[in-house]
């Protein structure tokens, strides 16, 4: 069982850290958004795996879910006003 929670570390870690940087180095803004959306999600898989169920939900709900829905409807808004999105 042990062996099952080490393989389940790396992959939420190594998760975590490719959607960060992708988050990063992504050109286009929406893509970005969505990567960080991502870093989110491994961010609250990581909490669960701490044993911290309440602080996975509040992750998932803002890192995952609240923050990206404020981004995209920011890039909305400014791409509506004749803003480059580049």
């Amino acid at each position: 069982m042990s062996n099952i929670m080490v393989i389940l570390d790396i992959f939420v870690v190594t998760g975590l850290c490719v959607s960060a940087i992708l988050a990063c180095h992504l050109d286009n803004l929406l893509s970005a958004v969505i990567a960080l959306s991502v870093t989110g999600i491994f961010a609250a898989a990581a909490f669960l795996i701490m044993h911290a169920p309440d602080v996975a939900i509040s992750e998932a709900a803002v890192g995952a879910a609240l923050s990206p829905l404020i981004f995209i409807v920011t890039l909305k808004k400014i791409k509506g006003k004749g803003g480059d999105e580049s």
